[in-house]
């Protein structure tokens, strides 16, 4: 499993109704279903994508994130995932509303854009950063909403989200001592868990 996916899934109790919302191949859902049992929905709109989940045995439903969640009931999955697609979002902050009504506990990851490899590359190239980790150019890629870590706080706060967890981890995923002190410096990958203000 992928190596965010390995650590998203130790915050993921076993036997919960969970949403993966851009769900990709399934991958994660997938491994859930068999390890620790759970049951729910991935939201996907690749149809590529959604052939591997169908082919893993996964529930999958073709939808568009940006067009809302209002297909499900508030408080019905005790957890909402969301791996690397808050930046490819149209309405990000619309759709994290979304995942908190919907959901008991949000686990979001993006890439942050605070990171210092791209303050490094718009200060010396003074262009857009193109990496292994941002593959894209500005013209063709589906990244839109850059943030960095203190955007994704402040929205969180704008939303009345309480921040239970937050990792800071570089490119491999792991986490060091100096991510922790200068996360939004050194981070280059985010891992969120977040509630309502109630749970």
């Amino acid at each position: 499993m992928r190596a965010d996916l390995e650590i998203i899934q130790e915050w993921i109790p076993a036997g919960s109704r969970v949403l993966d919302l851009g769900c990709g191949n399934g991958e994660l859902l997938a491994w859930l279903t068999e390890h620790k049992q759970v049951s729910g929905y991935g939201l996907e709109i690749d149809a590529d994508n959604i052939a591997q989940c169908v082919s893993k045995g996964v529930n999958v439903i073709e939808q568009n994130l940006d067009k809302g969640l209002g297909n499900f009931a508030s408080n019905s999955f005790d957890v909402v995932v969301m791996t690397q697609s808050l930046q490819a979002l149209h309405y990000p902050d619309k759709v994290l509303a979304e995942m908190l009504r919907v959901g008991k506990t949000c686990i979001i990851t993006f890439p942050n854009f605070g990171h210092w490899r791209c303050r490094w590359y718009l200060t010396t190239k003074g262009r857009m950063p193109v990496s292994d980790f941002l593959p894209y150019t500005w013209y063709n890629t589906p990244n839109i909403h850059f943030c960095t870590f203190e955007d994704f706080e402040r929205l969180c706060h704008a939303q009345n989200a309480r921040i239970k967890d937050r990792l800071a981890v570089d490119r491999d995923h792991r986490h060091g001592w100096a991510s922790r002190i200068w996360p939004n410096l050194l981070g280059e990958i985010g891992i969120y868990r977040i509630s309502g203000p109630t749970t």
